[in-house]
């Protein structure tokens, strides 16, 4: 069935910008310098409908050059594979892969092939992968397993700075959002120069549910489409998932970037997020700032490190929630209806009504 409205376009394009900071040129994590993104989305007979986003967090070997990294849990119903190291050391030694729930075995053993071939890892007897996921399984067949450790070769293969492919794309291509398709989003936002001026960026996988909000507006009430609408025809799901990735160039500690991860899911809640029992509600924070990456030299010894002040990242936090925000709305905003059959049912995501949400804003 075609869209409700195409073409599609971002949140920002129909008027809808939360928050108070700028977005970066590309209003994409990619603003943040150095981070790379590549997708790969498999759509394969009646029912495969999934795919792979890897996020980089630099052109170079992570192992070698490891970035400090913070996690934050809101509701840990997930597989989330590699975080207890995170949490422990403070650092990723890996690019992030996300994917579906039945493929996180797979994206591991990607990732740990990947990172056995990198040049200089000769020697590399351990690797802590990091994988998210939200379950697809609406959509997709997910007990087909469609996702193959090629697949996730290729998004690493293809991760790239500048624009991100945005809606049913990657490891969006399954999702479902708030009784509409989700999908892949992402934003960024750029503090003044008097402010550091350094960029947060968001990427987010959109799989959950509540009562859609966007920027304020009561969307999901408006179009009768929303979690415990007990008497309605259609309600629309708790359940799922969300993973957001958050970059900055900003030099934050691993425990600031936890808090950072943390502030994430302030965005997430202004989106209407009900945060149910079986959501799996993941943030991830990393930092790309030159004077705080983990070298193989600084780890040989007693090494200095950058350091924002706490009372200087306020304004960071105020990005993270405004960029985590923006990109849930271009997630959804640009995603596109999927049809599959599973086991011989028909099911549908069908894509986010735009012209009708521009209607209850009175445009």
């Amino acid at each position: 069935m075609p869209d409700p409205i195409a073409p599609r376009a971002r949140a920002r394009a129909l008027g809808f910008a939360p928050g108070i900071l700028p977005p970066g040129p590309l209003n994409a994590i990619t603003d943040v310098a150095g981070v790379l993104v590549g997708q790969v989305t498999v759509m394969e007979g009646e029912g495969t409908r999934t795919g792979v986003t890897a996020i980089r967090p630099h052109p170079g070997n992570p192992f070698a050059d490891r970035v400090p990294a913070g996690l934050f849990a809101m509701n840990g119903f997930g597989k989330m594979a590699g975080v207890t190291q995170v949490q422990e050391l403070g650092e990723l030694e890996t690019p992030i892969l996300l994917t579906n729930t039945l493929a996180v075995g797979r994206a591991v053993e990607a990732l740990v092939d990947w990172t056995l071939a990198q040049p200089g890892n000769d020697q590399v007897r351990s690797v802590n992968a990091v994988v998210g996921e939200t379950n697809d399984g609406r959509l997709n067949d997910i007990r087909a397993r469609g996702v193959t450790a090629a697949h996730c070769a290729e998004a690493l293969a293809a991760a790239a700075g500048g624009p991100v492919e945005e809606g049913s794309v990657g490891a969006g291509t399954g999702t479902m959002a708030f009784g509409w398709k989700g999908g892949i989003g992402t934003s960024s936002r750029v503090l003044p120069a008097a402010l550091g001026g350094w960029t947060v960026g968001a990427l987010v996988q959109a799989n959950y549910g509540g009562a859609l909000t966007m920027a304020g507006l009561e969307v999901g009430r408006g179009l009768g489409r929303y979690y415990l609408a007990e008497h309605l025809a259609q309600q629309a799901d708790a359940d799922g998932s969300v993973m957001v990735v958050v970059a900055t160039d900003a030099p934050l500690s691993d425990r600031n970037l936890q808090r950072l991860a943390r502030r994430a899911m302030a965005g997430i809640a202004r989106t209407g997020a009900a945060f149910s029992d079986g959501s799996g509600d993941y943030a991830l924070a990393f930092a790309t700032h030159p004077d705080i990456i983990r070298t193989a030299e600084r780890r040989a010894g007693v090494a200095r490190y950058a350091d924002l002040p706490n009372d200087k990242a306020s304004p960071l936090f105020v990005a993270a929630a405004e960029a985590t925000e923006e990109a849930v709305l271009n997630a959804l905003t640009m995603a596109t209806t999927v049809e599959s059959r599973i086991a011989g049912r028909r099911a549908v995501g069908r894509s986010l009504p735009l012209d009708r949400v521009l209607a209850l804003r009175g445009c």
